[in-house]
């Protein structure tokens, strides 16, 4: 799906980046958004092949990326003649699991078992109990695989092993310079910019009878189950993370309403946090959580012909269309 015109009229800042395509042509080129405006940076003394070589030297990057910004000169395209891809293609996709108190609970009582004796109150009362019990700062925290990005105008292909499919719109931190063991302090200085991610999951595989703890593997990981972008933008232009409106509806009804603030761990202590174990890399995505008003705790999953319109202040706006899983379905894109 290509753009729409204006898809850049809300950004933060006064630039952002992204991933493109000519109509026709496979070949995709990094770029910079300027209001309606894409410029090709694969032209030039200091061309790159992508938008994870620029954040790899993002120190560098930054000033030029500015300087570019503001000049007119050059081969300027029109954004809404271009298909929008997902804006980088990660290593590593960390993802943050829990992370905001009322989806928790909301979720909680969603998942209750149909037998169990106490009303949802007390349900809720007692997993308020437990979180509060949480350490602070100590998120959890699993992978993602790089293969179910997609774009975030593609169309969501829901696999037929289910008709229990959910959304999860978050804010995704991008990693620019390397991070381990980062102290919560300097772990911002490690983010270069900020997208959307969209982090569908298959509520019916989250917990298998039987097993204990959570299968975020198989609920989590379909092709194309996390639509990411449309652009990256830069966290200098975004400004404190932890303030940002959060809206995802679908088919024009509001369900995910909320703020940042809602998070139990914030940006800072996920990228500290997730430093500890891996080495973060340039390019690398860290999802920080869903807040309230997921499919699961409204009765009502995603079908064929739905469409999610997801987004989050200064970062844009991603629209997804939902289809049936065709025959002989190879997991390529739709």
């Amino acid at each position: 799906m290509s753009s729409d015109a204006g898809r850049g009229a809300d950004l933060a800042g006064g630039f952002a980046l992204g991933t493109f395509s000519r109509p026709g042509a496979p070949t995709r080129f990094p770029g910079l958004v300027v209001g309606d405006r894409v410029l090709d940076l694969r032209a030039g003394p200091r061309a790159v092949a992508s938008t994870r070589d620029l954040l790899a030297d993002w120190d560098a990057a930054l000033p030029r990326l500015s300087a570019l910004a503001a000049d007119p000169a050059g081969e300027w395209l029109e954004l809404a003649g271009l298909r929008v891809h997902a804006p980088v293609e990660p290593r590593q996709v960390v993802q943050a699991g829990m992370n905001y108190r009322t989806h928790v609970l909301d979720l909680v009582v969603a998942h209750a078992a149909a037998d169990d004796p106490r009303d949802p109150a007390e349900i809720r009362a007692e997993a308020a109990a437990r979180m509060d019990a949480r350490p602070p700062g100590d998120p959890v925290l699993f992978l993602g695989s790089p293969t179910a990005v997609a774009g975030p105008f593609d169309d969501l292909v829901l696999p037929g092993y289910s008709t229990e499919h959910d959304w999860e719109l978050e804010l995704a931190a991008v990693i620019g310079r390397p991070a381990f063991r980062v102290g919560r302090d300097e772990a911002l200085g490690h983010v270069a910019a900020y997208t959307i991610a969209n982090d569908v999951t298959t509520r019916d595989l989250v917990m298998r009878e039987g097993t204990p703890g959570m299968d975020w593997f198989r609920s989590k990981n379909a092709p194309g189950f996390l639509p990411t972008g449309p652009f990256l933008v830069p966290a200098a232009a975004v400004g404190d993370p932890m303030g940002l409106h959060v809206l995802l509806t679908v088919n024009g009804t509001t369900m995910q309403d909320e703020s940042t603030k809602d998070m139990l761990v914030d940006v800072a202590g996920l990228v500290s946090a997730a430093s500890r174990t891996l080495r973060l890399l340039p390019g690398d995505l860290l999802l920080t959580g869903s807040p309230a008003g997921n499919g699961k705790g409204r009765g009502r999953m995603l079908r064929p012909g739905d469409v999610m319109a997801g987004s989050i202040t200064g970062l844009g706006e991603q629209v997804v269309r939902c289809v049936a899983e065709p025959a002989g379905w190879t997991g390529e894109p739709a």
